[in-house]
């Protein structure tokens, strides 16, 4: 079977571990259900395997990938959720079982010619989206609408900041928060990437720049660089959710702020299923639509990764075998 897997990790060069190429098609457990690929996308999550991050060199070889969109054995159209959990042991939420994981940390992933999932795993993907945009949405788009939703109760008419501009949780959260009425501020330290949340129709500012309000919602995946920020853009009762910390994970917070402002510092991780059928009804029914940056076939998913690397994109890089 064709796939982009880690041949190994490397902390210090992630992108020479890892491969292109044929791989020994992985044992299902018993119960899951197969899924020929139609589309992947890639996530951070993908450099951070290959760095050796969630992902152990004696499990490797390891098939990358927690995003994709298909076709199952059955010849139904579907889109695959990549956390593998217990709901029971979560007390009614997958994200919250200490035993889950994602597609490409205990299991083969997404970046194959095939997929193997249980079968509750699997979201009927609608007529109305295409392969590669369904593909979009398991982890990027699914992390952004519960950090808006279920973890942020955005309220109607509530106010929204997106700490950085062009990841794809970023992006994301731009489209959905606009589909929900909100009002989007964005942060970015590029002119350029001012310019493309402000084509999405965010307010764009520089990072650490005052906002014309306080907002109802931080979307907070920056970390350390901007978590100050972040606070002091709160209203009174606001709440900063974070879902990463890509500057860093070791922040300093002016507790006084905290409590005497009630705001809430809450983390987010992906989503749920529900949460996923949630997101894919709404974006089949609004006018909202994955971005894409760029698709790369699975041959090439090297050059892929290497764009997702250079950190130089604007919304999701999909890959099709």
């Amino acid at each position: 079977m064709f796939a982009a897997y880690a041949a190994t990790t490397d902390p210090a060069e992630p992108l020479s571990a890892l491969r292109v190429g044929d791989i020994a098609p992985p044992p299902a457990p018993d119960g899951w259900v197969g899924v020929t690929v139609k589309a992947a996308t890639l996530n951070r999550h993908d450099l951070w395997s290959l760095a050796g991050v969630g992902l152990a060199a004696d499990s490797c070889p390891m098939i990358l990938g927690c995003d994709a969109a298909g076709i199952d054995d059955d010849g139904n159209e579907v889109i695959v959720h990549s956390v593998i959990g217990d709901p029971e042991a979560g007390g009614g939420d997958e994200t919250l079982d200490p035993r889950r994981t994602l597609l490409s940390e205990k299991y083969p992933g997404a970046l194959a010619e095939r997929v193997w999932v249980p079968t509750r795993n699997l979201v009927a993907k609608p007529a109305s989206l295409s392969f590669p945009e369904a593909a979009c949405l398991p982890t990027a788009y699914l992390t952004a609408f519960r950090m808006l939703t279920t973890r942020g109760r955005l309220p109607s008419d509530g106010s929204v900041l997106i700490q950085g501009a062009t990841g794809g949780v970023s992006t994301a959260a731009i489209l959905i928060a606009h589909a929900l009425g909100a009002r989007v501020y964005v942060t970015s330290r590029s002119e350029a990437g001012r310019e493309s949340a402000s084509e999405l129709g965010a307010t764009a500012v520089e990072t650490g720049a005052r906002l014309p309000e306080r907002v109802d919602v931080v979307i907070e995946s920056v970390g350390a660089a901007t978590i100050e920020h972040s606070l002091k853009c709160a209203k009174p009762g606001g709440r900063i959710v974070v879902c990463g910390s890509t500057s860093g994970h070791m922040a300093t917070v002016d507790l006084r702020r905290l409590f005497f402002l009630q705001l809430e510092l809450v983390g987010s991780t992906m989503g749920t299923i529900e949460e996923l059928r949630r997101l894919t009804q709404m974006v089949a029914m609004s006018e909202v639509r994955p971005l894409i940056d760029s698709t790369f076939s699975l041959a090439d998913a090297a050059d892929a990764f290497a764009r997702l690397d250079s950190g130089d994109i604007f919304g999701k890089i999909v890959v099709e075998p």
